[in-house]
């Protein structure tokens, strides 16, 4: 009788048991179920695969493209472990082959299976193991991995069933997650176009618009930076002009070598995503050399014939990458952006058009009208001036008047020929354009492409003579940075702004001695500076190298022709 008693009371514990796993596996069925922040989900999801089958470490790889981990979500490590451990899994051995063979599978021993790879400095040891993948509408979102069960025992089969169970359950709230999530994107993209809408309607500058376009693409992906590039000049090299997020005034005026990502979307017109953009081999330069940035994405404004920047979205090491959703929806909102961008410009060349056509009318009308009736009165004086020569001082007031009137022809004549002159200038390449030509120049010389931010209207507010200076001034210390410095990187600043133009070269290089400032090259660089009334100095860098600055006082514009 006490044996039956025994053998009843276990059946009892057992039904219990039953009883309360499945009330656990129904309570995380409606928990992950009622979450529709898709990051928020996907770690609920592992944490309740952990609490039910009593696992110490959980993970959720969720997958990419070629079959590879794009996301690895855990619980059970502290911060300092999974530091100590570094990149997350890539997908090779027993998670490559959950991935391959998308079925359940349950390990006693994690090392004695033949496809163990074993584990990366720092990892904690695993033994016992049960996976099962997790699907979204017959496709594998990604795999659920569970190793070691609690008090020492292996997994067994009511515990994959149970996984199983949440598997099923986790797919039905990822696919929701992610309809709620393009809803609100589409709510997003027709916030921002209404906005871009806006900005067209009101008359808006391109450049204005870039800065819109930049703050919202950030505010529609949540996103910690973004940067949109421009070509520049002939040579259709990049330059950031717009930027949004974390350092964003650092980035702002980068030109971008032709090594660098968006270059390569500019010139192929197709995304390109990277996991850890700063140390992507693929990444040789740009934004991620300037910044620490994790994932990011770029996609081109515009199509193959006719792309017109390129939009880079990044997040800080750390950060989760983008889903899918979010590429695809800046895709979308890029295409609209571009529309924007050739109206803004078809607008802005319209009224260019019709400022020439301004300046060509006044030069005629003061050829025509003014010179003329101004050259017929100083005749009409002249010949008065000899019916009254027996009055000195009359005659020297007329005399005094036609010579005044020459003077103004001379004045007038010169207008007239600036006003022509312009117009020739503003059809060659601008400052910016030959800036950028000149470094990508010196990288020959260097070995290494420098890095080159601009920033304020350097191709409008400086005139031809201060521009032929900094040019000078560039090209004479990259010359000497090539040849006596033995640097590894150089950083060049362009800027025109509060009434001035100024110039920064810095280096890492060996560094130069203050005292030979006033010698060779570096005194030729002084006496341009000071020829515009500007200054120039050398210093050293701290810890190594040199800073280069140049500056130069811009003319008023109030001066100039309209």
């Amino acid at each position: 009788m006490d044996e039956l008693l025994n053998e009843l009371q276990e059946h009892v514990e057992r039904v219990r048991g039953g009883r309360d796993r499945m009330q656990t596996l129904l309570d995380a069925v409606v928990a992950i179920g009622s979450d529709l922040e898709l990051e928020d989900l996907l770690r609920r999801i592992v944490q309740s695969a952990v609490d039910l089958v009593d696992a110490e470490y959980g993970a959720l790889g969720v997958l990419g493209e070629e079959e590879t981990i794009r996301q690895f979500i855990t619980v059970g490590m502290d911060e300092a472990t999974i530091a100590r451990i570094g990149h997350y899994p890539r997908g090779h051995g027993i998670l490559g082959l959950l991935i391959r063979e998308p079925h359940p599978l349950r390990l006693d021993d994690l090392g004695a299976h033949g496809e163990s790879v074993g584990f990366p400095a720092g990892h904690p040891p695993m033994r016992t193991f049960l996976g099962a993948p997790v699907q979204v509408r017959e496709k594998v979102f990604g795999n659920l991995y569970l190793t070691d069960k609690r008090g020492g025992v292996p997994f067994d089969a009511d515990d994959e069933a149970v996984l199983r169970s949440l598997a099923a359950a986790a797919g039905v709230a990822i696919d929701n997650a992610r309809l709620y999530e393009d809803s609100r994107q589409r709510e997003r993209r027709l916030a921002a176009s209404e906005d871009i809408t806006r900005a067209l309607l009101s008359g808006a500058p391109p450049e204005e618009i870039l800065h819109s376009l930049a703050d919202t693409v950030r505010e529609m992906t949540g996103c910690d930076l973004v940067t949109l590039a421009r070509p520049v000049g002939d040579d259709k090299g990049l330059v950031v002009e717009a930027t949004a997020g974390v350092e964003a005034d650092r980035l702002l005026g980068l030109a971008l070598p032709p090594t660098t990502l968006a270059a390569k979307v500019y010139g192929t017109g197709e995304p390109v995503i990277s996991d850890a953009l700063s140390e992507d081999p693929r990444a040789m330069g740009g934004s991620g050399s300037q910044v620490a940035l994790g994932p990011a994405f770029f996609v081109p404004v515009g199509d193959r014939k006719g792309v017109r920047g390129v939009l880079q979205v990044a997040n800080l090491p750390g950060r989760p990458p983008f889903t899918e959703g979010a590429v695809d929806m800046v895709l979308t909102f890029a295409d609209q952006a571009a529309l924007a961008l050739e109206i803004a410009e078809h607008r802005r060349d319209a009224e260019h058009l019709a400022l020439l056509g301004d300046r060509d009318r006044i030069a005629r009308d003061l050829h025509d009208q003014v010179i003329q009736r101004l050259f017929a009165g100083a005749l009409t004086l002249q010949a008065a001036l000899g019916r009254i020569r027996d009055q000195p001082t009359a005659a020297e007031r007329i005399q005094r008047v036609v010579d005044d009137l020459d003077d103004t022809i001379r004045i007038i004549r010169t207008t007239i020929f600036g006003l022509q002159h312009r117009d020739r200038q503003e059809g060659d390449g601008g400052l910016r354009a030959r800036l950028l030509a000149l470094t990508d120049e010196a990288a020959q010389n260097l070995g290494f492409p420098p890095a080159l931010r601009m920033t304020g209207l350097l191709d409008t507010d400086v005139p031809a003579g201060h521009a032929e200076h900094l040019v000078a001034v560039l090209r004479e210390a990259l010359s000497n940075i090539a040849r006596h410095a033995g640097a590894t990187r150089v950083e060049v600043g362009a800027e025109a702004s509060e009434g001035a133009l100024r110039l920064t070269v810095a280096d890492d290089g060996r560094g130069i001695d203050p005292a030979v400032v006033r010698r060779s090259g570096l005194a030729n660089l002084r006496s341009r500076a000071e020829e515009l009334g500007g200054a120039f100095r050398v210093t050293r860098r701290d810890p190594a190298g040199t800073l280069l600055e140049w500056t130069a006082p811009l003319p008023s514009a109030s001066g100039t022709a309209g």
